[in-house]
């Protein structure tokens, strides 16, 4: 199979295949988001556990002129094939990664509640062969960028939607 292919597109940027195992989300020069800041703050989560993608490298893609955030390739599984009692498994691990998160500095911001305007429910919230991993960090926050109240806040919003998620991931 020849790649790069593209894999999905967001408000702000695209994500390419460009293996079996690298996925790379694209940044142009009209891209309101910013490469190194979310390079960053996918390394710092990645230091504390393994719930969010793993970072590769930055990289530029000659052919398409665009830099590039190169990650793990994920490959989803639906959770529907799987009883209650393992979802809730996985959902009490993927709570308690993203506590520890939490603890670190680091709050992800974009769970993505049903009633979000854009995006699917969830959609930054995968099931994996290895459990439940977030993606897409381009609007998450590091306590030392914006202080200890605005992170605060992130927070307690985050456990509000993660509270809708478990209803939603374990069918109540």
């Amino acid at each position: 199979m020849k790649y790069p292919r593209r894999l999905s597109s967001g408000a702000n940027n695209t994500v390419i295949v460009l293996s079996d195992t690298e996925v790379a989300k694209l940044f142009t020069n009209d891209t309101r988001s910013d490469i190194g800041s979310e390079s960053e703050k996918m390394k710092f989560s990645n230091s504390v556990n393994d719930l969010v993608t793993k970072f590769i490298r930055l990289d530029f893609q000659e052919d398409l002129q665009v830099e590039m955030l190169v990650m793990e390739r994920i490959k989803p599984i639906d959770y529907r094939a799987f009883e209650v009692e393992i979802r809730e498994l996985w959902f009490d691990v993927f709570e308690s990664e993203l506590i520890e998160l939490h603890k670190a500095g680091f709050v992800h911001r974009d769970i993505k509640r049903p009633s979000n305007i854009s995006g699917l429910a969830f959609d930054n919230i995968l099931l994996t062969e290895t459990g439940l991993r977030l993606i897409d960090v381009g609007i998450s926050a590091l306590k030392s960028q914006v202080g200890e109240k605005i992170f605060d806040k992130y927070v307690e919003i985050e456990l509000l939607e993660i509270a809708l998620f478990k209803e939603y991931f374990l069918n109540r």
